[in-house]
C-alpha cells in the first residue's frame, strides 16, 4: 500500500494545477486508471445506521444541505457481504497525525472535491484483481448551505461538518472568517458562518448516522463514519484492463442535516435553542462504468 499512496499522492500534487474545468486533464492517457469521484444526492432514499429506510423523528427537523465540497478519509472495495473492515481491497488512506494527541484524520492535508467531480485516480495496475460487490468509505468532512431562521427572516448560511472519526484542525475558513481550533475534535464538531456571524459547536456523542446495511455480517467501530453501500453491478477487475474505470459514490444527503424542534414550524432556529442532533450522510450507491 505504500507504493499505492505515493502514487495517489503524486496524482493529487498534479491535480492541484488543472484547469477546474476538465477534470481529466490530468489523467495518464498510457496508463488505465480507477477514477474515483464523489456526488451528492437529495433525492436518494434517507437510510437510518442499520441501512434501512428512515424517517425524521417526532419533535425533530430536517433539510438537505447544498454540499459545495466533501472529504473522504478511506476508501476499500470488499468482494462479499462477509469481508471484515480493513481485509478489502484498501483503495484510498488519507493523512493521518498525532499532534492532536491522539491518532485523528489531518484536516489540512485532505482532499476535498465538489459534486460529481475527480476525488482520486489511481493505475488499474495496482488494484488487487476481484469481483467486488460493496464499497465501504470513511467521510471525513462536508461543508455546504443550509438554511437558518433568525428574527423572523430565513438566511442561507454555510455549514462546516467534521463527521470524521478524530479530526486535527489547526484552522479553517468559511467565507473570510478563520476558525482557529488548533486541537482535535471528535465526531460531530460543526462551525457556521452566515453573514459575517460565526459559531460553532458540538452534536452529541454517537448521533452522527453511519449507514451499514451490512452491520450483522460486517459491523463497523462506532464513531467511525466509515459508510456502506453496495454497487448496482458487480464490478469486475481483471488486471488486463485497457480503459480507465470510473467509479461513482453517490451519497445521500436526504434531509441530513437535523436538529431539534424547539417551535414545531420545520425551520432551523438556533437563538431559541434548537439544536443540532445529525448530520450524518443517509447512505451511499456507488457504480462504475464498465
Amino acid at each position: 500500500m505504500k507504493a499505492l499512496k505515493i502514487i495517489i499522492i503524486l496524482v493529487f500534487g498534479l491535480t492541484l494545477s488543472c484547469s477546474e474545468d476538465n477534470d481529466d486533464c490530468c489523467i495518464n492517457p498510457d496508463v488505465p486508471q480507477l477514477i474515483i469521484k464523489l456526488k451528492f444526492d437529495a433525492s436518494q432514499e434517507r437510510l437510518n445506521n442499520l441501512g434501512q429506510p428512515a424517517t425524521i423523528p417526532a419533535n425533530n427537523a430536517a433539510q438537505s444541505p447544498t454540499i459545495n465540497k466533501m472529504s473522504a478519509n478511506y476508501i476499500e472495495f470488499a468482494p462479499t457481504a462477509t469481508t471484515a473492515l480493513g481485509t478489502g481491497e484498501i483503495i484510498f488512506e488519507g493523512n493521518e497525525t498525532n499532534a492532536g494527541g491522539t491518532q485523528a484524520i489531518n484536516f489540512q492535508n485532505a482532499i476535498f472535491t465538489g459534486n460529481d467531480e475527480l476525488f482520486i485516480s489511481v493505475p488499474l495496475s495496482d488494484v488487487a484483481s476481484g469481483n467486488y460487490n460493496w464499497v465501504r468509505v470513511s467521510l471525513a468532512y462536508q461543508e455546504g448551505i443550509i438554511n437558518v431562521l433568525t428574527n423572523g427572516n430565513e438566511i442561507a448560511g454555510t455549514l462546516a461538518s467534521f463527521v470524521g472519526y478524530n479530526n486535527y484542525i489547526t484552522s479553517f475558513n468559511l467565507n473570510g472568517n478563520t476558525f482557529n481550533i488548533n486541537a482535535n475534535k471528535p465526531q460531530g464538531f460543526w462551525a457556521f458562518e452566515a453573514l459575517g456571524f460565526t459559531t460553532q459547536g458540538q452534536a452529541p456523542e454517537g448521533a452522527t448516522t453511519v449507514p451499514n446495511p451490512l452491520f450483522n455480517s460486517s459491523p463497523i467501530p462506532q464513531g467511525s463514519c466509515v459508510v456502506t453501500g453496495q454497487f448496482e453491478n458487480q464490478l469486475e477487475i481483471t488486471g488486463n484492463e485497457t480503459e480507465n474505470i470510473e467509479v461513482t459514490l453517490s451519497f445521500s444527503i436526504n434531509n441530513s442535516f437535523e436538529w431539534t424542534e424547539v417551535n414545531l414550524d420545520g425551520k432551523y432556529e438556533p437563538s431559541i435553542g434548537e439544536q443540532v442532533v445529525d448530520m450524518g450522510l443517509r447512505g451511499l450507491i456507488p457504480s462504475h462504468s464498465n
